[in-house]
Parts: C-alpha cells; sequence; structure tokens
C-alpha cells in the first residue's frame, strides 16, 4: 500500500460525487441567510475585539497624596466680582481665606455676557493712593511692631487678619473712600463667572462663595457685608476633583442651574459632597488619578428666622475606599476562536434545518402523490 493511500484514508471531507448531489432553491435560500448572519456575527464580534474590555475593583486607599486638587467653574448671575470672596477650611482648621490667586474672576452683565471693557482679575492687589503719603498710617493697634505701617486699606485688613481680629471699617481712616463708595445696590448690578481651581489639604474640608470680605474670629468665620436681600442665582458649570473621566461621576454637577424662589429674601445654599478616589489604567500610559463624586443639596431660607450666612457652601469628605477602573486588551487568539465558532455552529445549524426542511418536504409530497394528505 502506498503512503498516498494510506494517508487518503485518514481524509475527514470526502468529495461528494456530482451525481450524488441535489441542489434545491430551499438550500440556496438557507445558504444565503446563514451568510448574512455569520458576515454579521463576525463584524460584532471583531467590534468587540477592537474595544478595550473595563474592569472595575474596589480596594482601601492607601495612596499618600497631601493634596486634593478642585477645580471650579462657577457663575453667579446676580452679584458683582468685588464683592465675592471665596474660602476653603479643612477639618484640621486650616483656614485659606480669600483663596484667589488661582482663580479668575470675569465680569458679566445680569444677562451672563461678559464686559467687554474687563479683563479676569485674578487676585486682589493693594490699590496705593493718588497722593504720595510719607507718613506711616496707623493699624489701629494691629501693628506687628513698632515700624509696621498701615498706608492702605488692604494693609489694615491684612493686619487685623494676621491678629483674627474684625475690622471696624466705619472706624478705619484708610477705608473711608474705597468702602463708602460701595453699598448693597452695587453688589447686584453685574454677574461674576469664577474659573481656576485651587490645591487643599487631602482630608475633609468645606469651600464656599459668600458675599463680603471674610475674617476669622474667636474660631468663627464671618463676612463683613451687611446686605439683607441676598438671593444667589448661580450655574455650577463645571465641579470636579481631578481629571475629568468621560464614563465616570467625576462631574455629576456640571451644568446644573439653581434660581432663587420670589418669595424668599436670602437664601444659603449647602452641598454635601461624598468623595471616592479613583484611578483610571490604560494600556501603555500612565494612570490617571482623580475623584469620583455624590451630591446632596440643601437650601435654607434665612428669612423665616432661620440662623446662617447667606452663601454658596461646599462640604467634601473622603472616602477610605478607592476605586480602580482598568482598560485590557482581547487577546487574537479569542476572537480567532469565537470567529471559528461562529462560522462552524450557524452552518452546522443550518445544515440541520436544511435537512430538516428537505425531509418534510419529501413527506408531504409523497403523501400528495398518493392522496393520503387529509
Amino acid at each position: 500500500m502506498k503512503f498516498s493511500d494510506a494517508l487518503r484514508r485518514l481524509d475527514a471531507y470526502p468529495r461528494t460525487l456530482e451525481d450524488f448531489r441535489v441542489q434545491s432553491v430551499s438550500g440556496a435560500i438557507i445558504t444565503l441567510i446563514s451568510t448574512i448572519i455569520v458576515v454579521i456575527l463576525i463584524f460584532l464580534e471583531f467590534m468587540a475585539y477592537m474595544t478595550p474590555n473595563l474592569t472595575e475593583d474596589l480596594f482601601v486607599d492607601t495612596t499618600r497624596t497631601h493634596k486634593l486638587k478642585i477645580n471650579l467653574d462657577i457663575t453667579l448671575h446676580n452679584l458683582a466680582c468685588s464683592y465675592v470672596s471665596l474660602d476653603a477650611m479643612d477639618s484640621s482648621g486650616d483656614q485659606h481665606l480669600r483663596v484667589d490667586h488661582d482663580i479668575f474672576k470675569h465680569r458679566l452683565d445680569l444677562q451672563g455676557n461678559p464686559l467687554t471693557e474687563t479683563e479676569p482679575i485674578k487676585e486682589i492687589v493693594a490699590v496705593s493712593p493718588s497722593n504720595k503719603n510719607t507718613t506711616c498710617g496707623s493699624c489701629y493697634g494691629a501693628e506687628s511692631n513698632s515700624t509696621h505701617c498701615c498706608n492702605t486699606c488692604e494693609a489694615v485688613l491684612e493686619a487685623y487678619r494676621a491678629k483674627k481680629w474684625n475690622a471696624p471699617l466705619d472706624k478705619i481712616e484708610q477705608c473711608k473712600d474705597q468702602y463708602n463708595k460701595r453699598s448693597e445696590a452695587d453688589a447686584f448690578k453685574e454677574g461674576c463667572r469664577i474659573q481656576g481651581h485651587l490645591e487643599v489639604n487631602r482630608m475633609a474640608g468645606s469651600f464656599h462663595f459668600a458675599p463680603g470680605s471674610s475674617f476669622s474670629i474667636r474660631q468663627f468665620h464671618i463676612h463683613d457685608f451687611q446686605g439683607t436681600n441676598v438671593k444667589l442665582a448661580h450655574t455650577i458649570n463645571h465641579l470636579s476633583f481631578g481629571d475629568k473621566i468621560e464614563f465616570a461621576t467625576t462631574h455629576p454637577l456640571d451644568g446644573f442651574k439653581v434660581q432663587p424662589e420670589e418669595e424668599t429674601k436670602s437664601e444659603m445654599y449647602n452641598y454635601y459632597l461624598k468623595i471616592v478616589p479613583t484611578v483610571y489604567v490604560k494600556p501603555n500610559s500612565a494612570p490617571i488619578n482623580t475623584n469620583q463624586f455624590s451630591v446632596t443639596r440643601y437650601r435654607k431660607d434665612l428669612g423665616s428666622k432661620e440662623r446662617g450666612m447667606p452663601g454658596i457652601f461646599f462640604s467634601y469628605e473622603l472616602s477610605p475606599l478607592m476605586v480602580k477602573y482598568e482598560e485590557t486588551q482581547r487577546s487574537f487568539g479569542h476572537f480567532a476562536t469565537n470567529c471559528c465558532s461562529i462560522i462552524g455552529g450557524v452552518f452546522t445549524v443550518a445544515g440541520i434545518f436544511a435537512v430538516f426542511l428537505s425531509n418534510s418536504w419529501e413527506v408531504l409530497r409523497n403523501k400528495l402523490e398518493i392522496g393520503k394528505l387529509s
């Protein structure tokens, strides 16, 4: 026996003679339908192969990051930028009064349009008086040493902040010209858009927007604004605690707009945020460390014997758990195996269905011929 004859016996796919082949219209229709199904399923499998597989893990946060980055973009529709104060405080008692060195303030009109003749305000700069005064201005008891001079209103306020005293603005000579021109009505003739970011200690804390300059007296945080009718209509354009991830809840408050009720005079808005540290790992790239957060909102009407300060307050605390999202690429072997399974499975089922249909048709035709089909 020749080797070729022995090898031929191992053929699992023997060819059928043409004389024994029966081709039908139903078989052709089933072949076309099964081919279309195979093409569609292979295309879907290819799309799944090209889409990274995203896994989610939850574990205890052991990172040692010392700062928390807060990205914010908030529009106050009826409070001028010169009256807005942004303050931050953490649970350790560390206060950051007038946090504006990383914050830009854009002046707006009451319709929300930017004032084209103005530039964004990055920080509050003390303005020197127009006339040159060579004398040493009084700090009204807040001087740090005998040679400490306060020739401007800002210098007096800074000295009082260093002592954690409340500044009597009506008795400070340097502030009379500046603060006599400021009135409650001036505060509500413009709007303000506050953009930027700040870094705070990585622990529970809060930050808020409120009218007037801020002071700390005997561990109490107050503002020097005396208005009683403060309605803070605002829009949270963006708020996040790190980089933005589209599929995660890193920015659930984006686009949220608040309109005060007509019958209220002053309102206090509280947002309680629960921050969950998150890391996003992509193939062949550095991990992205960010934070997701959930929010609970509360509005307080200060006109109905409720105590509080008008403003927008954000209180946050960090979860001890961390979420990890990781993208993994599916293997080509898995894709090839699935394609073979699709082709073999579809044509096998189609063959069984074609045989069943052909046999059923033969039985019916035979019964019709002998007249036994009732």
